[in-house]
């Protein structure tokens, strides 16, 4: 098993450059980091705010899908964060990055961190878009 290095949903901004960092080991020969974003659209309407609402058991969801994706994948280190509260276009509202000796090990684990990560964590997505529609989506 690998070390879980960061579990975390905040309503702080996400560096991916330091996440990534905090994974970094000599026993890495893979380092692999997916940073989902705040796009300015979505299904062809133009999002003019974004916030994200967790429950109070999304820390706890998302330290056991960090414990599962461990256990299922031959790992050094893994960490991930979800951000909460407004976030503006182009900020990170989901950072996951795993380390492991191997590439294709690494690509996998990460995929599947983000896949269970969008699947389980309790996180609703409000966007309000320029023509004053607005929607609520559950995912990550």
């Amino acid at each position: 098993m690998g070390d879980i290095r960061l579990v975390e949903v905040s309503d702080a901004p996400l560096d991916a450059a330091e996440i990534e960092r905090l994974v970094s080991d000599d026993r890495a020969g893979a380092v692999v980091s997916f940073s989902g974003n705040v796009r300015d659209h979505d299904h062809g309407r133009t999002v003019a705010t974004l916030t994200y609402e967790a429950h109070p058991s999304a820390a706890a969801v998302l330290r056991e899908v960090a414990q599962e994706i461990d256990t299922r994948f031959d790992l050094v280190a893994l960490a991930v964060a979800h951000r909460v509260g407004p976030l503006a276009i182009g900020d990170a509202a989901l950072v996951a990055v795993v380390a492991s000796a191997h590439r294709d090990e690494a690509f996998r684990a990460c995929a599947a961190l983000v896949d269970l990560t969008k699947e389980r964590l309790p996180v609703w997505k409000h966007q309000v878009f320029v023509d004053g529609t607005d929607e609520w989506v559950n995912c990550a």
